[in-house]
């Protein structure tokens, strides 16, 4: 079966599935991961998972029983009831790794094998829709999303985890987390979400306009092998420099990688072109990470890194529906992961001195202090 990639890229409905289905899981699971900061993450994630994998098995009953609003009504709630595993996992790393250099390793390490999630993930759900059915697709993956989940909570790093006791009172721990870093911070973020949203839509107006289906889990693949390359080179070596200024270096990086996309290449360049922008994809997210965790307050690190994952969440989310508005204008479609990178260095740019943590010396001529001599501007 052939599908129709630029109808349903161009259609109102896509345009409005990815934020409606996308955008409210997210604020839900950023209320759910603040609740496991104070009941801890195997009494949240567990439940979650029990009631997520039965609405995936549930889903291809609503095609001829319920239709696409019961459909619709399932995807929703699937997405309110996912474990906020990402989330939960990198509130693990200081735990587990005290040393501040190996745990930015480990961040790296984290994001790029993620990156072969959606390598391996896409290609396994294929092969068994094609194979078998899409219902055995959508069970396998309710049976590994519990399976995994059911792992990793009942890890001992997981059930011993508790977070850090707040040094403050409750209204300076959450005017510390609505400070102008980390504000700017999640905000750059939701153009790196831009970017990826946009790139998803734009493979599909590739694979339609070179009639080669293949695109549409070659250029995905290609940026996340991108990402997973990036993370091999990256944690593989200790980077001079503060992680404000790795950030806004390899946020200029990701927005270079997509400027050959303006020049509306072919399906072969344009798949190696999308590896360039994954790489720094891991960096990115990498040192701000790091960063989230140095401007937020003790006891506050897994809702700060909620936060952070809602920011790319509702970034992609818009990407997603611009492009599919764009889709048919191929050049404001390739320009989308662009404008959306741009947009991300820009906010960087403008906080790179709110992105320090309180106290933290420059390098340089700034470290002494003047005595004897005139200040320069």
């Amino acid at each position: 079966m052939r599908p129709r990639h630029r109808e349903a890229a161009a259609s109102p409905s896509a345009d409005c599935s990815a934020p409606c289905t996308g955008c409210p899981p997210r604020w839900c699971n950023r209320s759910r991961d603040a609740s496991w900061d104070r009941h801890g993450q195997t009494a949240v994630h567990l439940p979650a998972a029990l009631l997520n994998s039965p609405l995936l098995v549930a889903l291809p009953l609503t095609g001829p029983y319920g239709g696409p609003g019961l459909a619709t009504a399932i995807v929703v709630a699937g997405g309110l009831t996912t474990p906020s595993l990402e989330a939960g996992l990198r509130a693990l790393w200081p735990s587990v790794l005290p040393d501040p250099r190996l745990r930015h390793a480990a961040l790296a390490l984290d994001t790029g094998t993620q990156g072969l999630l959606y390598i391996v993930g896409p290609l396994l759900v294929a092969a068994l829709a094609s194979t078998y059915n899409p219902t055995v697709a959508l069970t396998v993956t309710a049976v590994l999303g519990l399976a995994g989940t059911t792992v990793v909570v009942l890890a001992p790093p997981s059930r011993h985890w508790r977070p850090a006791p707040s040094t403050g009172t409750q209204h300076s721990a959450v005017g510390r987390l609505t400070s102008p870093g980390l504000v700017l911070l999640f905000v750059s973020l939701t153009g790196i979400g831009f970017a990826i949203g946009a790139m998803n839509v734009w493979s599909i107006a590739m694979a339609e306009h070179h009639e080669q289906d293949m695109l549409l889990g070659i250029i995905p693949a290609a940026f996340s092998t991108g990402s997973f390359l990036g993370r091999l080179v990256y944690g593989r070596r200790t980077w001079t420099g503060t992680t404000a200024d790795r950030l806004i270096t390899a946020s200029a990086a990701f927005l270079a990688g997509w400027l050959p996309l303006l020049t509306l290449p072919g399906p072969f360049a344009a798949t190696a072109a999308v590896a360039v922008p994954g790489a720094f994809l891991t960096i990115v997210v990498a040192c701000a990470y790091v960063s989230t965790d140095a401007l937020t307050p003790a006891g506050r690190t897994s809702e700060a890194y909620a936060w952070l994952i809602l920011s790319i969440g509702v970034g992609q989310s818009a990407g997603t529906a611009l492009a599919g508005r764009l889709a048919e204008q191929p050049l404001a479609s390739a320009a989308l992961p662009a404008a959306g990178a741009a947009f991300a260095l820009t906010v960087l740019l403008a906080a790179h001195r709110q992105l320090r943590p309180a106290g933290q010396l420059l390098r340089g001529r700034h470290r002494r202090p003047l005595r004897g001599r005139r200040k320069t501007p």
